[in-house]
């Protein structure tokens, strides 16, 4: 292999990010041999320049998303390719095609259920056959989610014998930004739901990624409902990043041979408050949201307020950013297990490049063929612990984890760390 890892879409405005963290973290290593792709050769160039020395031994390749003689050639000498080029329903497909036919491994930041869904039916097959391992949602959508989950089981398990049936993520603190790439993400779902009702259906469904899944899933609640948690004390609102990261947690479950049960129900909502105050932030949260679905608004706030493709959070902000989750799991006599995740980055681009990074790299070097064979896998049920670790060693995230149970309380060493 020429490359360990190729960068598609180097130049965007999540590439960029991604490119400037893989320079600054791991410099002219000759043991990580990567390059930057895209279509335009003087913008490739123009980013090698600003990478510095790093920017030197990495290659630039230039290819078009719809050039598939050029992305087989790129995928031929590559070990992994990781994109960001988005909308990913318009313009990732060739991309996974090829990686799913050559073998070739692939992880992005696409957070958009109804492609991930196609995807896996139309490509599923080939990669299972060519041993390629296809991870979607590597980015805040939905690694801390799926790896929050997974820690927690797996903490319920040796505590309890058991896992959790019940879990539920809670966004506590979050402060970011939105990039043009993800408004275009963002918008490209929401008109595909309104002119196709099949999507709509795909898109309210919990379990749409379970596609090889014959077993029917349990009620799950709402994902749009205004309501009082009684574990946070709070008022909680719908959060704009649950249509996905349900859905990849149930995909996770359903991979790992339903490890978290068959019954297994969950649910993510913000955080708002105590009192009037924050019963009228959830419902100012949810009436946001759903103005948002209707056209003509969208499309005032398109033209005028959304940033267009290319455009984001400045650097400062994203310093600026963090995140806080805190996850609840309760067993079936009460016990509890707590997780608390935090990122020391804007979650969207900041410390999103950074777990994308880590996935990509975490594929290449960390989880050998024959412990994930060839497929459409999550990021906990591909990586799991190895990139759970990765994360915590260089990526600014924290995993902590606390079993609450009935008189006893302890907390939980992980990775050395308490």
């Amino acid at each position: 292999m020429r490359h360990d890892l190729v960068v598609f879409g180097a130049t965007s405005f999540v590439g960029q990010i991604l490119c400037r963290y893989l320079a600054d973290r791991y410099g002219v290593d000759p043991s990580m041999r990567w390059a930057v792709a895209g279509r335009s050769a003087s913008k490739l160039e123009a980013l090698r320049s600003r990478l510095g020395k790093a920017g030197t031994a990495v290659e630039p390749i230039v290819v078009d998303a719809a050039d598939e003689v050029g992305l087989r050639r790129m995928c031929q000498g590559a070990k992994v390719v990781v994109s960001t080029v988005g909308p990913y329903a318009l313009y990732g497909e060739e991309l996974v095609k090829v990686c799913a036919e050559s073998g070739t491994d692939y992880c992005d930041l696409s957070g958009e259920v109804q492609w991930i869904r196609r995807m896996i039916e139309r490509y599923g097959a080939a990669a299972r056959a060519s041993g390629a391992r296809i991870v979607h949602c590597c980015g805040f959508d939905s690694i801390p989610s799926d790896l929050g989950v997974w820690l927690l089981q797996r903490e319920a398990q040796a505590a309890f014998g058991r896992p959790c049936a019940r879990v539920k993520l809670r966004v506590k603190a979050v402060r970011g930004g939105f990039s043009g790439g993800t408004v275009a993400s963002l918008l490209n779902v929401v008109k595909e739901a309104e002119a196709d009702p099949a999507v709509r259906i795909e898109l309210a469904d919990p379990y749409s990624l379970c596609v090889e899944s014959s077993v029917g899933g349990v009620r799950q609640p709402s994902d749009t409902a205004i309501t009082f948690d009684d574990d946070c004390d709070s008022w909680t609102a719908p959060f704009v990043m649950s249509g996905i990261n349900t859905r990849v947690v149930h995909r996770s479950n359903a991979l790992l041979g339903y490890s978290y049960g068959r019954a297994f129900v969950y649910d993510e909502a913000v955080l708002t408050g105590k009192g009037l105050r924050g019963r009228f932030a959830a419902t100012a949260v949810a009436l946001g949201l759903g103005v948002f679905r209707l056209s003509a608004v969208r499309r005032l706030l398109e033209r005028f307020v959304l940033p267009k493709p290319g455009e984001g959070p400045s650097l400062l902000q994203q310093e600026r950013g963090f995140f806080d989750l805190r996850l609840i799991g309760q067993a079936d006599e009460g016990q509890r297990v707590r997780v608390t995740v935090t990122g020391d980055r804007d979650p969207g681009y900041g410390s999103t490049a950074k777990m994308l990074g880590e996935a990509a790299i975490c594929l290449a070097f960390d989880v050998p063929r024959c412990d994930r064979a060839g497929g459409f896998w999550t990021p906990a049920s591909a990586l799991g612990e190895k990139l759970l670790h990765r994360l915590q060693t260089n990526a600014g995230l924290t995993f902590d984890a606390q079993l609450d149970v009935p008189q006893i309380r302890r907390s939980i060493e992980i990775n050395g760390r308490k």
